[in-house]
């Protein structure tokens, strides 16, 4: 994992499914309106179905670059994303999300499933542990990530999570505000983690 950010690409987190509601769909390119406008490249699982194609198709439309990481395994099965410019294909699942961290600066989740959120919560613990400074944002379409966000909160008020620690969690509806606070963000916790856990 690359211990600076990189500046100009975003890694979106999303379903293998466009899911049951249009505004997933309507979210994912509005996200990808805003990731072209401000010059920021994509990073995501390389998959054409779902919302990983339509982001990825929406960026490529807007005249963006995406780049792609697909397990060997994946591939095999045809759901690569054949219009990419950089498709790269790694032996295993944890490769790819090793990959997808060190090429980002931050990370977008979009609605998902289990593969979604296990990615998400990953890199949110890889920034409290301090493996990397970089910062994690929902997109909360729809109010889709209420419950895991009121999650997060019961964690925090029963003591198993910090309140600074929480606020890695950045949680936006809309697009431009998300990215605009992942850009104006540098989470710096880890020392204050590790201490703690030192005291204990």
């Amino acid at each position: 994992m690359s211990a600076e950010p990189v500046p100009n690409r975003i890694c979106v987190f999303c379903g293998s499914s466009v899911g049951t509601r249009r505004e997933y769909a309507d979210a994912a390119r509005g996200l990808a309106r805003e990731l072209v406008r401000r010059d920021l490249e994509l990073v995501f699982g390389g998959g054409a179905i779902g919302l990983m194609g339509v982001v990825a198709d929406a960026v490529l439309a807007e005249g963006g670059h995406a780049i792609g990481i697909l397990p060997e395994a994946l591939a095999a099965r045809e759901i690569a994303h054949a219009g990419l410019p950089d498709l790269r294909i790694v032996s295993s699942m944890h490769e790819r999300k090793a990959l997808m961290a060190s090429l980002s600066r931050a990370f977008v989740a979009l609605p998902g499933g289990f593969g979604t959120f296990e990615e998400f919560c990953e890199v949110v613990t890889w920034t409290q542990l301090g493996l990397h400074p970089k910062p994690c944002g929902l997109l909360n379409v729809a109010g889709y990530y209420d419950p895991l966000l009121a999650q997060f909160d019961r964690a925090v008020r029963d003591g198993f999570v910090r309140p600074d620690n929480r606020a890695i969690v950045i949680a936006e509806e809309d697009p431009a505000r998300l990215l605009d606070r992942l850009q104006a963000t540098s989470p710096a916790i880890a020392a204050t983690w590790l201490r703690t856990l030192e005291e204990t």
